[in-house]
This record gives C-alpha cells, structure tokens and sequence, in this order.
C-alpha cells in the first residue's frame, strides 16, 4: 500500500512567496452556508487574490495557478489570469501545451480546460490544428462521447476552415460511428460537416451530396433500425434540404410492421430492409410514418398511427403522443 504524499507547504510558510500579504475570501460574519474549504485550498486562493489585486505576472504565479487549477479545475478566474500571464511573460506555449494535455486528460468534462486549449492554439496558429486533431481523437478513444471534446474538433475545424483539416474527417466519421452505430455526437457531428460548415472543393454538387448522405443514413438504420441517433439524422437532412418526409417513404414503411416470416436479404441501396432479428415495428419509424401522413394531411391515417404508439409500442409516452393526436385535431 502506499502512502499519500505529504501536503505541499503551505505559501504562508515559503520565503519565496514572504513579500505577499493573503487575501482571504469575503464572507459574512454568519454566513447561511459556509462552503468547506480545504486548508491548503484556502491558502492557495488566499494567495490568488493578492497577485491578482497587484496585477503580479510571474514564473512563480503560473506555479500558483497550477497548483489551484489541480485543486479546482473549474475555477475560471484561476484559468483566466493564468492565460494572462503565459501571454504577458511571453511563456513557452508548446510546454504549456503539454501541461494541458495533462489536464484535459485528467480532467476530461472541465470546460475550463478546453477553454484554455482553445486560446492557446489561437495564440499558436494553423500549425497547431494538426496536432490538435490527433490528441482530439487519443481523447475520445477514452469517452466517444464527451461532449466538450466533439465541441472542441468542430470549433478547431471551423475556426482555421483549412482544406487540409476537412480532408479525413468523414473517414473519421465512419471510424466513430462503426465502433458505435448509437453514438449521437458522431452524427451530429457529420452533420456539422456535411451540412452546417459550408461547402468544400469536390462537394459543389449538393444533390449529389443528398443522395450519398441518404444512401449512408439508411443502410446504418438496416443495421440497427431502432437507433435514434440515424432516425435523428434522416429528419435533420430533410429538413436541412427542405425535402418534404415522404420523399423516403417506402423506406420508412418497410420498418413500421414485422418481418415477414419467409423474407429473404435484399440488395436495394435507394431502401435497404431490416436485417434479419429486426426488432419491429421501429417506434421512430411508426412516428416517421405518422408525421409523413400528417404532412399530407392525412390526419386520420397519422392518428391511427400515433394511437398505436400510445397504447402499445411506446406506452411510456402515452401522454405525448395523445397530445399529438389532440394539437392534430385541432388544426
């Protein structure tokens, strides 16, 4: 077993830091309730707020801020005078690079620490976004999806918008999203490319671009038709496109009722059926069908469709779909 290491000594006992006076943090003589500082974490912060107050920029501040961020990684006013002061000393960024990819590792779901990255490759340039989408994909072969870090990829890609930097990123895509067919930060991320980030060199041609995102989107539902994440995306590409619903459905139809016993696999790439073991009726799919009827004004057929959900594939929204049925009514 090992023991803990000692706790580092406190500022108030370190000559170099001597000519420091603490701040301590305002609180009321009675106040309601006392947040339970550590002793080590009220020096550190103690400490903070004086060289904040004196506008102090130094090797040994950095030191300081480090050690507080390492106490409290979400601590923003921390981060921010440390920013301030890499600047202001002109501080090494690859070293402080290195420093982050030890933080942001450790502390995956901080905002603050993808912040802090997010200025330092401003400060750094283009020549950092390489290596940034590589240390973006080491950290999401941890958590596929953690959110901050998808955020971080697309500002990265948006923000440089490099030809070079697009070039891999819907064979990344596919990597992410054949590990996981149900990892909705991948899609949502093929989206931001596809759709939302404008247009690259070799995809002026957008009807083209439709028909291939149609293609991909339907054959992952073959694979796993009850994944909302896919079901999400074919609702996002119509609407995006301003194609009405039904222009899929003889797709959709094919998910809205079992598998027939006798069927067979079928090659069709315009509507690849359900695989074999299919759990069906596909609950997005029924919904797809009712929403499709109801933008034909097909009010009848979508209310039987809706009450279908209700009452016996997806019970646990009863309430949702009888108010869909209702707000149908009343148009």
């Amino acid at each position: 077993m090992t023991d803990k290491p000692p706790p580092p000594t406190p500022y108030s006992e370190r000559p170099e830091w001597s000519d420091v006076t603490p701040l301590a943090q305002y609180e009321k003589a009675n106040p309601l309730a006392p947040i339970l500082y550590t002793e080590e974490y009220k020096d550190a912060t103690g400490y903070l707020r004086a060289v904040v107050q004196s506008g102090e920029k130094s090797e040994r501040v950095l030191q300081l801020t480090e050690h507080v961020i390492r106490l409290n990684p979400a601590h923003y006013s921390a981060w921010q005078y440390r920013y301030e002061t890499v600047v202001a000393l002109d501080w090494p960024l690859d070293v402080e690079m290195t420093l982050m990819d030890e933080l942001a590792d450790k502390f995956l779901k901080t905002y603050q620490v993808w912040h802090h990255r997010r200025l330092l490759i401003m400060c750094i340039g283009l020549s950092a976004a390489g290596r940034e989408l590589g240390y973006i994909k080491q950290i999401l072969a941890q958590d596929e999806k953690n959110y901050h870090t998808w955020s971080h990829r697309q500002w990265l890609l948006a923000f440089f918008n490099d030809e070079g930097l697009w070039a891999g990123e819907l064979d990344f895509i596919d990597t992410m999203v054949n590990r996981d067919l149900r990892n909705n930060s991948a899609w949502h991320h093929r989206f931001f490319v596809v759709f939302q980030s404008g247009v690259r060199e070799g995809e002026e041609d957008r009807e083209r671009i439709v028909r291939r995102e149609l293609v991909y989107v339907k054959q992952h539902i073959s694979l796993a038709p009850n994944n909302a994440s896919a079901w999400n995306y074919l609702r996002g590409l119509l609407d995006f496109n301003k194609l009405p619903l039904a222009t899929i459905t003889p797709f959709v139809k094919l998910y809205t009722a079992p598998l027939p016993a006798a069927a067979k696999d079928i090659v069709d790439v315009d509507n690849p059926p359900p695989g074999q073991g299919a759990e069906l009726p596909c609950v997005a799919a029924v919904e797809f069908l009712a929403d499709i009827r109801e933008e034909e004004r097909n009010v009848d057929e979508a209310e039987t469709l809706w009450r279908s959900l209700a009452d016996e594939l997806d019970t646990i929204r009863k309430k949702y779909w009888e108010y869909r049925i209702a707000q149908a009514r009343s148009v």
